[in-house]
């Protein structure tokens, strides 16, 4: 059996959720087994709708109240239990924070083997998985064995889609021996801002702005052509380095890991360390004054000239189509 752990918030999965129960439905057809679910807190149960899209048989859910928050030990130890009692053959949850810790957690909990931040995955003898190494500018092929194989799904390294047909789910709600010490880190109950904008993680369209935008003030045009585009605005590591935007902002290594349809890239180099952040982009357009920039390279459409006077010009140019006015530069 493939046992998917599954994030959610109030009963929705996360978007890397769906791609972790992509690719663990694809796993449990290739090794003809079934594929369950694991999900924490006293919500969980409402994710089965959605779950059964996807080939999920079955659907275990930690309800201890006390697991509503976030409690990266206590959560491990109540899928450890589960493992212990199921006896899958395989455990692959996301490689977002939370799912990593998670899963190293179990890893330690249970002396099982875990690859991280996989790409690809083929059941059999042997085992073999493809992953991330080096921020995503290494792919590894490796080996795995172990009674239990433990994997987490690098972000975005497929694209979420159901199952060919649904599925007859069964629920069962499972109570985990958990001790006091698991709940010695947790995490406090957080208010998020409602800045009313599209996250950052969710945009179909993301401009993003490096330091060739010049300044904090230079981002003003920025924001104006995401708002136009219904996107979001990101910025490289060096703009958050320089304090022109808060860290919530970055895309890259360190920052946020997007997958949006568009990426414009505004003024931004492109080190390894940004492109492992954007690389899931579907197209990505460059707007740089350097012909040679390693993004410019890499993107699939470039403008080389000064962002801000290409990007004031790209806005003009919106405004005055959802105006409903004539192009001044008809083709």
């Amino acid at each position: 059996m493939v046992l998917a752990f599954i994030e959610h918030l109030a009963g929705a999965p996360t978007m890397l959720s769906l791609e972790v129960l992509t690719m663990a439905s694809r796993l449990a057809r290739q090794m003809s087994r079934p594929l369950e679910a694991v999900a924490i807190g006293p919500h969980g149960v409402a994710a089965k709708g959605i779950l059964s899209s996807y080939g999920v048989t079955a659907l275990h859910v930690a309800d201890d109240p006390r697991l509503a928050a976030y409690v990266p030990s206590a959560w491990a130890h109540a899928i450890a239990g589960l493992v212990d009692r199921v006896n899958p053959e395989v455990v692959i949850g996301t490689a977002s924070d939370r799912g990593g810790e998670v899963m190293a957690h179990l890893a330690a909990r249970t002396a099982l083997p875990l690859a991280a931040n996989c790409t690809e995955i083929a059941a059999g003898a042997p085992f073999v998985v493809t992953r991330q190494r080096w921020g995503g500018s290494l792919l590894e092929e490796a080996h795995l064995k172990g009674r239990v194989k433990l994997l987490t799904l690098a972000p975005h390294a497929l694209v979420a889609e159901t199952a060919p047909s649904r599925t007859e789910m069964t629920v069962h709600a499972f109570t985990p021996d958990l001790e006091e010490k698991d709940f010695r880190v947790r995490l406090q109950p957080q208010a998020d801002a409602d800045t009313g904008k599209v996250s950052l993680a969710q945009a179909r369209v993301v401009v993003g702005g490096g330091r060739g935008v010049g300044s904090a003030e230079g981002f003003a045009a920025l924001e104006e052509l995401a708002d136009l585009l219904g996107g979001a605005v990101g910025c490289s590591r060096a703009v958050t380095s320089l304090g022109w935007r808060s860290h919530s902002d970055q895309v890259g290594q360190t920052g946020t890991r997007i997958a949006p349809d568009l990426y414009i890239a505004c003024g931004i180099s492109g080190a390894i360390q940004h492109m492992v952040g954007c690389r899931a982009a579907k197209h990505i357009l460059a707007i740089n004054t350097d012909a040679a920039a390693p993004i410019v390279t890499q993107a699939d459409y470039a403008v080389i000239g000064d962002v801000q006077k290409v990007v004031s010009a790209v806005n003009a140019e919106i405004r005055r189509v959802k105006a409903g006015q004539p192009s001044r530069n008809p083709a």
